[in-house]
C-alpha cells in the first residue's frame, strides 16, 4: 500500500556520507519536530533527476525555507558514496541533504517502489515529493510517469508549503 497524506513516515535508516564518514540517519529522528520537504528520484546522475529535479529544489531552497520548511532532502536507491558524489556534482552544499536508500527500505515501506529492471536498474524509488510535518505526511505527489516531472518539482511542492 502506498503512503498517503495523514500517514506517519515508517521507521527506516537512510545512509549519509559526511565529513565524519558513513552514518545512519534514522527517519524518525530526521522528521521529529520538524517540517521536511523530501523528494525521491529513480537514480543519481540520471537525466531528468540531474537536469531538472535536483536543480528545481536547489533553485527554490530559500523559498521553501521561507514557507517554514526546516530541511530539504533528496532520497534515491543508491549508495551513500554515489549520493555524496552526485550532491557535489550538483553543487547542493548544505541546501539539500543527499540520503541513500541503498537497499530500497524506504521505497518499499512507503510503497513508492519502481521496477526499473527493464532499464537494468532493478528496484528503485519512483519520482515523488512530499512534505512531512513532525513525522506525518501533509503533502504528497507521485509521478505517473517517473521520467516526467509534472507534479514533483519544488515549484509544485511550494504550493503545498
Amino acid at each position: 500500500m502506498t503512503i498517503k497524506v495523514g500517514d506517519r513516515i515508517p521507521a527506516v535508516d537512510f545512509k549519509e556520507l559526511d565529513g565524519d564518514g558513513l552514518s545512519d540517519v534514522d527517519s524518525q529522528a530526521l522528521f521529529q519536530g520538524r517540517r521536511v520537504a523530501i523528494f525521491g528520484v529513480p537514480g543519481a546522475f540520471t537525466p531528468t533527476c540531474s537536469a531538472e529535479h535536483v536543480p528545481s529544489y536547489l533553485k527554490n531552497a530559500d523559498a521553501l525555507r521561507a514557507k517554514g520548511i526546516d530541511e530539504i532532502a533528496c532520497v534515491s536507491v543508491n549508495d551513500a558514496w554515489v549520493m555524496s558524489a552526485w550532491g557535489a556534482a550538483q553543487g547542493v552544499g548544505s541546501n539539500i541533504r543527499m540520503l541513500a536508500d541503498g537497499n530500497g527500505a524506504f521505497a518499499e515501506a512507503t510503497g513508492l517502489e519502481l521496477d526499473a529492471s527493464g532499464f537494468g536498474l532493478g528496484q528503485r524509488s519512483t519520482r515523488f515529493s512530499m512534505i512531512v510535518d513532525d513525522g506525518v505526511v501533509t503533502a504528497l505527489h507521485v509521478e505517473d510517469d517517473p521520467d516526467g516531472m509534472a507534479s514533483t518539482s519544488a515549484e509544485e511542492l511550494l504550493k503545498d508549503a
